[in-house]
């Protein structure tokens, strides 16, 4: 059963950083591309980030782009997403996320605007930002 659960939430001052872990288990790690989607309390699912599997290219969408990066590391079966500058609009539950495939410039917009487009998704992480 495929599986990820993400780590590292919890209450963070404004202005500091985050650095979530979402570990991998029951499918080939090595052959998805990753994603980490957050959501507010009233709001939609929010893409931040993807990295695709095999050339590990990473995208973000623009309203975060400079404050996330995303990495993996195939030989843990783990993937990290590190936010830094936040403010409380920040605060979220925020989920890792996994489809099969390679994702290209082409296909990623699609996929960090779209929850559905994802095969797996984790059980989410609270992160809260406090003022």
């Amino acid at each position: 059963e495929a599986q990820l659960v993400e780590s590292g939430g919890g209450l963070v001052q404004a202005g500091g950083s985050l650095r979530l872990s979402c570990a991998a288990s029951g499918f080939p790690f090595d052959d998805y591309s990753l994603g980490w989607f957050r959501q507010a309390p009233g709001k939609e699912r929010e893409g931040l980030s993807v990295i695709s599997a095999g050339d590990p290219n990473t995208y973000y969408p623009e309203s975060v782009k400079g404050r996330c990066t995303i990495s993996r590391d195939n030989a843990k079966n783990t993937a990290y997403l590190q936010m830094d500058n936040l403010t409380p609009e920040d605060t979220a539950v925020y989920y890792c996320v996994a489809v099969i495939g390679e994702i290209s410039p082409r296909t990623a917009t699609y996929y960090y605007t779209s929850p559905r487009g994802w095969d797996f998704w984790g059980q989410g992480t609270q992160v809260t930002v406090s003022s």
